[in-house]
Formats: structure tokens, C-alpha cells, sequence
């Protein structure tokens, strides 16, 4: 869920924009890890996928996730994109066949060098066994012949393209690891298995007795929905590719950022503009495990707390460089300070009270009788101060999302919020409005705070969906005057009608908390919730781009 809605705010931000923008997120479904899942449940591959598939394209509804597509592995333009991609790879002689001996992952699907192993000790069972230092799966040794990639012909090219490109890693904390990684632990990539241990995939082309490797497999998906390989030439882009950003866990990072780009350079085809390399939830300092039982069901979370407070909080306090811990005690912290007290409290403040009309204060302006200039009186200076920090925030935004850092994004926007409720507290304007001749006053304090709520509203679209909707719509803004370019100071007089009416508690009511992992006392998070959502399960690896 994570992944996917970073994902779809930076697409939806440049909607907002006015650019055109695609998304395609989807399921991995071929591998060693799928087709032995498939078997513990008593089930073909392709029904065990299809069930998995489900709940995933289940879950990007759920979260209203704008894909364009939203792609399966087991897709046949796919498949076709994969053999098309191989043969090429094959004629230029970049694949050989050799025996392959080492240590696989089977839950992160790949080998391991003994440099980066150790021993671990399992802490119910006391079992003693090898894994990886850097997922901390367990490794098992393997012994085949199988097909290989010359990846260790492109180490030079790969060096030099990080060189040139210090920013393709967002953080770039990671481009560091993956340079160290290339320059120290670089190897031919073993890009087939056996039939015989790995039926469930793609057939290498011409070879019915090998499988190709599925993190070549699932890395070409990116380019099948950009409709490769039938691109006519001049026109490769027109698809979407080069991708402007891919969106990955840190956990596939080697995937994207090694094995990934070496295969574009080998068919001398544009790698992606950039990864953003996002950090993981965890709880209680934990990484989630269904072992130990500290994992949260987006589907019951987004059922308690609603879909756009879920979003609010994973982009708002999710992590990119580093882990966040999820809480649902946190979570309603958060959303009682910046959006219940925040965004809504400052909505009843312009808009409920009888002493003055937004619309007033908005035709006010229109028809020329404010005048929005220093006086050296602090309640009107305050305002033209407001002004200008109204004037700068869209750009100040802008470029937080264009550092894909959509986190702090938000925070500059909430930050706005908080400086505009200090604003009207300070301002007073339920003290002015009792005095004589106040009246263009009060209006210039209720059209700063107006403003200030209907840019925020503009620039939170992408994060909030649904609830920016309605803040607007409570704002009166028509749907024409909701893009970026409207995202400054005095550029719409016609809003400050309400379209909508709404009770009591505005459109952030207090939340319902219950235990940490968004649950009712008695519900289990492996089960279907009443609503008819399913969960997600493992065993398919999800990226965005």
C-alpha cells in the first residue's frame, strides 16, 4: 500500500500540473517462492496468482490508486515482451550457458555471495541455518546448470552511468550501496532454473528445459506496458518510457538499481529517470511478521480510520531514508492535531460563524475596496505578511515533490495550516468585528484564512483525494479553479458559496481508536472484514514506476 500510494501522489501531482502522467503498478507472479505457496495451499499456480492478483487490485481500489494499468507477469503481451527481450540479449552473445553453484534466497528469489551471509539462529525452534545479511531470509545451496547474463561486461558502464547520475537513487544513502555493491560484489547473473526445480514461469526461448529467472521476468513489466517491444522507431517514448520514476521497497533495490539498468544498457535501451527507494513500516520497532503477529491489514485500517487519513499518515509520517513505526495511537495523534485541529478547525473558523461571509470577504476584494498594503498596524500587516507566505507556498511544494520527497511535501502544506490558525487566533477577528467601521478589516483577516484553506485544498488533492474534495466543495471552488496554476493568492473571486453542508464535526469527526494494528477487539487480521475487503497475502512482490 505503501509503495503504491507514493506512487500514485506523484502521479496525481502531475495531473494537477496539467502534465500527462502514467501509472502502472501490478503483481509478480512467476518464481520458485509462488509455485511452492501454490502447492502448500493445494492449488494450481495460475488459480493461486489469480486469487493473489485479486486482492491486490482489490487493494489499490480500496486505496484509490489511479493506475493505468495495472499488469500481471502472467499477462501474454508480457510474456511476449520477456522472450523478445531474451533473444535480443541472446543475439548480441550476452547469455551463456555454465554450471551455477551458491547460495539461494528463495523468499527474495535470488543468489548470494558467502561475503554477504551469515549464521542465524531461528529464536522458537533453536535451529541454526544460513541467511541473508541483507533480508535476513534464510539461504539454502544449489547446484544446476542454467543460462547466465554477462552482467560483469557492463560493471564499467554501470560505474560510470552513478557517476554521471548522482541523484538516480532517492536517498542517496542508497546509491552508495549499490555502487559499492557493483565495485566489490558484481558477478554473471544466473538468469534460468531448471524445469524440474522451477516449472511456474516463463520457458526460455528454444530451451523448454529452463525457466527464465523471475526478476528478469518481472523487471521487463515496466516496458510491456509502455508496449515494447512494438515500438516504432522515433517513437519508443511515446509509452511512457523511459519511466520519470520508478517506486520500490528498499528491499528490491538491487533488482532495480543493478540488475535492472545493466539489462536496459545491454540493448542499449533508456533506463529510468530515477528510483525512489522508499524505507519500511515497522511496529514496535519491529519489522512486520506474521510469525510474531505485529502486522496491520490495510483493509481494516482503512476501514476504521478512513481511506484518506490512511494516505495522510503513510506519505505524512512514512518513511524514505529511514524505517517508520506504524501505531494506530500515533495515527490518531496525527490526525486529531493537523486534520481534525488542523485543516478542520480552521474550515469552521472561516466558514461557520455568523459575524462575517467568506463570500463577502472574497467580493470584497473583487470589487477593489480592500487594499492589501503595509500600514504599520498589526493586524493588517500580519495579512499582507500572509500574503506573501501564500504567494510562495505551490513553488515551495513543487519542489519538495519534484526532490520526491512527497513527506516533507505535505508538511510544508500542513505547516501552512498551522501558521494560518495562528494567524486568525492572533488576528482576533471575533474581538474586531464588535468595533465600529470594521468591517473591511474582518474581511481581509477571513479572505487570508480563506485563501490560505483553498491553496491548501488545491495542493492536498493528490494526498487526500477525497477529503480535499469535500474541503473545497465546503469552499464553494468550482471544479475548473482546482488546478496548480490556482494554487495562488487572489486568482479565484468567484468561490465562498458552499457547495455542500456538513454537521457538526466538519468533515474530520473525532476517530475511532482501537488496538495498534487498526483491529476490533475480536477481529482477525487473516480474515475477511465485513465489509466484503479481502487481505492481501504474500508471495507477490509489488512495484510501482
Amino acid at each position: 500500500m505503501y509503495s503504491m500510494v507514493l506512487a500514485d501522489v506523484l502521479k496525481r501531482w502531475q495531473t494537477l500540473k496539467g502534465n500527462p502522467a502514467i501509472l502502472c503498478t501490478g503483481t509478480d507472479e512467476h518464481g520458485t517462492k509462488v509455485q511452492r505457496a501454490a502447492i502448500s495451499n493445494d492449488m494450481d499456480p495460475k488459480e493461486f496468482c489469480d486469487l493473489n492478483s485479486a486482492k491486490f487490485l482489490d487493494l489499490a481500489a480500496a486505496c484509490r490508486i489511479d493506475h493505468d494499468r495495472f499488469i500481471r507477469t502472467t499477462d501474454p503481451d508480457h510474456k511476449e515482451a520477456v522472450r523478445h527481450f531474451w533473444l535480443l540479449l541472446q543475439e548480441k552473445g550476452l547469455i551463456y550457458e555454465a554450471k551455477h553453484e551458491g547460495w539461494y534466497c528463495v523468499s527474495d528469489e535470488c543468489f548470494y555471495p558467502e561475503s554477504q551471509l551469515e549464521k542465524r539462529q531461528d529464536p522458537f525452534t533453536g535451529e541454526v541455518y544460513v541467511a541473508s545479511i541483507e533480508s535476513g531470509n534464510k539461504v539454502e545451496w544449489i547446484e544446476e546448470k542454467n543460462y547466465h547474463f554477462r552482467m560483469t561486461a557492463l560493471k564499467d558502464q554501470l560505474l560510470e552511468f552513478y557517476k554521471n547520475n548522482p541523484d538516480w537513487i532517492v536517498p542517496h544513502t542508497r546509491m552508495n550501496q549499490v555502487v559499492d555493491w557493483v565495485t566489490n560484489n558484481l558477478e554473471d547473473l544466473s538468469i534460468s532454473r531448471p524445469t524440474s526445480r522451477l516449472n511456474w514461469g516463463i520457458r526460455v526461448p528454444g530451451d523448454e528445459s529452463q525457466t527464465i529467472y523471475v526478476w528478469v521476468d518481472a523487471l521487463i513489466n515496466y516496458l510491456t506496458k509502455a508496449g515494447y517491444p512494438n515500438w516504432y522507431p522515433g517513437q519508443e517514448h511515446v509509452g511512457g518510457w523511459p519511466a520519470d520514476v520508478h517506486v520500490i521497497g528498499k528491499d528490491i533495490l538491487r533488482f532495480h538499481c543493478i540488475y535492472w539498468p545493466a539489462l536496459l544498457l545491454a540493448l542499449d535501451l533508456p533506463l529510468p529517470k530515477r528510483v525512489l527507494s522508499h524505507a519500511h513500516w515497522t511496529m514496535e520497532k519491529k519489522k512486520m511478521s506474521k510469525s510474531i503477529g505485529n502486522v496491520v491489514n490495510p483493509f481494516y485500517a482503512m476501514e476504521r480510520f478512513g481511506i484518506d487519513t490512511m494516505r495522510f499518515y503513510m506519505v505524512h509520517n512514512g518513511g524514505i531514508a529511514n524505517d517508520a513505526d506504524y501505531s494506530n495511537n500515533w495515527l490518531t495523534v496525527e490526525y486529531k492535531k493537523h486534520l481534525q485541529n488542523g485543516v478542520g478547525n480552521l474550515a469552521a473558523r472561516v466558514t461557520r460563524p455568523k459575524q462575517w461571509s467568506l463570500r463577502r470577504a472574497v467580493e470584497s476584494y473583487k470589487d477593489g475596496s480592500m487594499q492589501l498594503k503595509e500600514t504599520g498596524e498589526s493586524v493588517n500587516d500580519s495579512c499582507v505578511e500572509h500574503l506573501v507566505l501564500l504567494d510562495k507556498i505551490a513553488l515551495t511544494v513543487d519542489n519538495e515533490m519534484l526532490q520526491l520527497n512527497p513527506s516533507h511535501a505535505l508538511q510544508k502544506i500542513m505547516g501552512l495550516i498551522g501558521e494560518t490558525n495562528a494567524f486568525i487566533s492572533n488576528a482576533e477577528p471575533w474581538v474586531i468585528v464588535k468595533k465600529p467601521d470594521s468591517q473591511a478589516l474582518v474581511d481581509q483577516i477571513i479572505l487570508m484564512a480563506g485563501e490560505s484553506l483553498r491553496i491548501a485544498g488545491i495542493l492536498l488533492q493528490p494526498f487526500m483525494p477525497d477529503k480535499a474534495a469535500q474541503l473545497l466543495d465546503l469552499l464553494g471552488v468550482e471544479n475548473q479553479n482546482r488546478t496548480f496554476d490556482h494554487a495562488k493568492p487572489l486568482v479565484d473571486a468567484t468561490y465562498g458559496t458552499a457547495f455542500i453542508t456538513t454537521g457538526k464535526e466538519g468533515i474530520f469527526p473525532p476517530p475511532v481508536v482501537d488496538d495498534i494494528r487498526g483491529m476490533r477487539p475480536g477481529d482477525n487480521e487473516f480474515e475477511k472484514p465485513s465489509s466484503g475487503n479481502k487481505k492481501p497475502s504474500s508471495g507477490n512482490k509489488k512495484a510501482s514506476a
